[in-house]
């Protein structure tokens, strides 16, 4: 999380979500909160650390196995290299 530093993606859960934002089929356990969008359609997702906005979650789109699109607003994540 960019705002906080919180762990909230792994690299290896990241796809091509064909949407122009990052997108991650699967959070670190315990790291996002999910709750309902102001417009009662989609399904926000904060981080469960600062509460800081991270973008929507969208079930049912079929990019990967898990069947889970986390869109992430890059804004919002803080990119590490890992070892």
């Amino acid at each position: 999380c960019r705002r906080c530093n919180a762990d909230l993606y792994q690299s290896v859960d990241k796809f091509d979500g064909h949407c122009g934002w990052p997108a991650f089929d699967k959070e670190i356990t315990g790291s996002v909160v999910r709750l309902p969008d102001a417009d009662g359609v989609r399904v926000a997702i904060s981080c469960a650390n600062c509460n800081g906005h991270l973008g929507h979650v969208f079930v049912g789109e079929g990019f990967t196995v898990l069947n889970v699109r986390h869109c992430v607003n890059s804004l919002s994540l803080k990119f590490l290299r890992t070892q």
